[in-house]
């Protein structure tokens, strides 16, 4: 039995020792015709975390009218929040009825069409990689979670969709400054050390507190993203600290600008992108409670 004992020891040693190396000799994956990555160490490809799939049965339609062209499907537990928050941003002075949904909840399928859509000859991106700075990978999406929205604004006023502009609009603004109020933040601030670009449309759902129903599973699914690429604005909840996610309990950050010069400013001056933001008080309207069916 001892030498059953000893030889379980030895192997759980090496099995210790040998898991980076493991990690290291991942298998290349294809994420689009002649585009062959390999994971890093940690899971990653091209800086995106791995995400599984959402099922079907987790997802249901957002409010009515806030989806653009395709149907917009959310996690159940973010629903009830973010109809709270169109709501708010309804009846805040200078915003009203103009946050849309860009993208919601995305297969990884229709990940995999949108990533490559773009990549090749004449296309915007030369490969994968450049690719990557701006839309995850098959796989490494929040959009497959359920959790995560792009935010648009109609009317556009010149803005367009996915676009750092946002950030200078009323909306976009309001959504900087309120939307931790409803367990939003925003994953890839700018400078962020993923390499991602700024992307002050993409917000993921946690919930405004660790009592808000579905906040745990939330925030455990997103705990390695929220500890080592934290979300600027941040949904802030010590309560975290079981999980890992440890921070003070402090206001909600100051809207994060890139630097002059800074390539996520996209050639627009940094001034373009600061704004007074606009102080609303969220009053209780019916406007965006109807209609959730069942995904």
């Amino acid at each position: 039995m001892r030498r059953y004992l000893t030889s379980g020891k030895r192997l759980l040693a090496w099995a210790a020792l040998a898991a980076p190396a493991l990690a290291m000799a991942a298998t290349p994956e294809q994420l689009c015709p002649g585009q062959w990555v390999t994971p890093g160490p940690d899971g990653r490809v091209l800086g995106h975390i791995p995400y599984r799939e959402a099922p079907l049965s987790d997802l249901v339609s957002a409010p009515a009218g806030f989806a653009l062209g395709q149907p917009c499907y959310v996690q159940r537990d973010a629903a009830p929040d973010l109809a709270r928050m169109l709501a708010a941003a309804a009846v805040a002075p200078g915003v009203g009825n103009r946050l849309r949904g860009v993208s919601c909840f995305r297969s990884i399928e229709h990940q995999r069409a949108v990533f490559c859509s773009q990549i090749g000859p004449g296309k915007k991106c030369h490969d994968a990689a450049e690719r990557a700075r701006s839309v995850g990978p098959p796989g490494h999406s929040e959009h497959a979670t359920g959790y995560a929205i792009d935010f648009g604004i109609r009317p556009s006023g010149g803005c367009g969709d996915v676009n750092p502009c946002l950030a200078r609009t009323p909306a976009g603004q309001w959504l900087i400054a309120h939307a931790h109020e409803y367990g939003f933040e925003l994953s890839f601030p700018a400078g962020n050390a993923q390499g991602v670009t700024w992307e002050p449309w993409h917000w993921r759902w946690v919930g405004a507190s660790i009592t808000t129903p579905g906040a745990a599973r939330a925030r455990l699914l997103f705990a390695r993203a929220r500890r080592e690429f934290p979300a600027i604005p941040a949904v802030i909840d010590v309560a975290d600290g079981w999980i890992g996610v440890i921070r003070p309990a402090a206001p909600a950050p100051a809207p994060s600008v890139p630097a002059p010069g800074s390539p996520y400013l996209q050639g627009h001056p940094q001034s373009y992108f600061i704004q007074p933001l606009p102080t609303p008080t969220p009053q209780p309207s019916p406007l965006y409670r109807r209609n959730r069916r069942r995904g």
